[in-house]
């Protein structure tokens, strides 16, 4: 692993959890694909002492690619480039091309707002223009421009993107032909990466049978693996280095012969694209509670076309259940809305009144104030028919809070799906 990179997201937003990081995490999936390590993702501030720290902190490290995203804007708060600057010895000079461009970018945007002071839009224009000496220049995207450069007689280079994804995202390719970051990746190595993923099996099998293969000598030290519990399934990712690929083999080979029966998915495959695969041909319709539209949501966008899934409708009230899922009153009277029963008339309703060859019905109770002693907060039925009366029926018990069980009911509701709609 002869290069390793280290990533500074900046911005009080992300800190903050206001924003979810988006940067990082793809900016990790494409370094890897590169060859090169990532070490580190360090979430600073917009403070000018933080995000020195962390530059120097990576430095000190040894890493020989920095990557930042965020800081590029017109105002005060956005100092990245500032930063970068000091860190790199540079002083800041003002590129009046650049300037002249980003001036033409911002003219075609006024033209939506009145009203706007001049001044301070060029102000923000000439800011953004100001660029560390050296420096190789990004063509921006939006209204920031990206930044290459190396340090000279220092290891890194480090590559200055801005923070919305829509523009960082073409801009890291732009950076890819640079000669500063060429010159970096032409050391880097090749990594793989493989996927196992399981449902119904806790985290300490897992780890259980990695004590076990280790002990029948697998050399597990030449892999990277990650097991990561994500709505109640069980991931395990495994990155190596090409040389060592019999030894992947061998510890897929055992994971297969230890938990066979939890094992749905050996080639990265998640649980929506398997059941997106499945359901090629046929139809859908849901009647759902608890979850709110989200399993319909989930059909819908996972399998990529709503030819699949012909309908949804959700149904909190009894008078709802009954008047647009067509559950009869007297099952509702007999059993609780929340019932193995309703789950199933749900299911049928849903795939009757729709015309889908499959109905998929949820009842259950998600949030708080709604669970007794005898079906407290997560309790969720579930049923899964088909028009030729082959079905998957389920109760379950999940933890968390509302979000949690509606996500995590989803969840099992696909793997009953993967499960009624393979080949018999």
């Amino acid at each position: 692993m002869s290069v390793r990179a280290g990533i500074v997201v900046t911005g009080t937003e992300v800190l903050s959890g206001i924003i979810p990081d988006r940067n990082g995490p793809w900016l990790s999936e494409r370094l890897r694909g590169l060859g090169v390590e990532l070490a580190h993702i360090i979430v600073v501030a917009d403070r000018p002492a933080d995000l020195q720290a962390a530059l120097w902190f990576l430095e000190d490290e040894g890493m020989q690619l920095i990557v930042t995203s965020g800081g590029l804007g017109p105002t005060a708060d956005d100092l990245t480039t500032e930063v970068v600057a000091a860190f790199a010895g540079r002083d800041l000079v003002l590129d009046e091309a650049l300037e002249k461009r980003i001036w033409s970018i911002l003219e075609r945007l006024r033209a939506r707002w009145r009203n706007l002071d001049e001044d301070a839009l060029r102000a923000g224009n000439r800011k953004q223009a100001l660029v560390p000496e050296g420096a190789t220049v990004l063509e921006p995207i939006g209204t920031a421009p990206g930044l290459v450069m190396s340090l000279e007689e220092r290891t890194p280079t480090v590559v200055v993107l801005p923070g919305p994804p829509r523009e960082l995202q073409p801009m890291w390719e732009v950076a890819l032909q640079t000669d500063e970051l060429k010159e970096v990746l032409k050391d880097a190595g090749t990594f793989e990466q493989r996927i196992l993923r399981l449902f119904g099996i806790p985290e300490s099998e897992i780890a259980r049978s990695l004590r076990e293969l280790e002990a029948e000598g697998v050399p597990l030290e030449v892999l990277e693996i990650t097991t990561c519990l994500r709505r109640g399934e069980i991931e395990i990712a495994t990155v190596f280095e090409p040389p060592f690929a019999e030894a992947y083999e061998r510890f897929a080979k055992g994971i297969k012969a230890r938990h066979a029966d939890t094992l749905f998915s050996t080639d990265g495959s998640t649980i929506d694209e398997l059941v997106a695969r499945a359901l090629e041909g046929r139809t859908v319709a849901v009647a759902e509670s608890c979850t709110g539209g989200l399993m319909t949501a989930r059909l819908t966008d996972r399998a990529g076309s709503s030819a699949y899934v012909l309908g949804g409708v959700v149904v909190y009230s009894n008078a709802a259940k009954v008047a647009h899922a067509g559950v009869p009153a007297k099952l509702i009277e007999a059993h609780g809305a929340v019932s193995p029963k309703v789950a199933a008339a749900l299911a049928d309703g849903a795939r009757e009144r729709f015309g889908a060859q499959i109905g998929v019905g949820i009842t259950g109770i998600a949030g708080p104030g709604g669970g007794t002693e005898a079906k407290p907060v997560g309790s969720v039925c579930l049923s899964v028919a088909a028009a030729d009366g082959r079905r998957e029926d389920r109760t379950v018990q999940l933890p968390g809070g509302r979000a949690d069980v509606r996500e995590r009911t989803t969840t099992v509701v696909l793997h009953l799906l993967r499960r009624l709609l393979a080949p018999t």
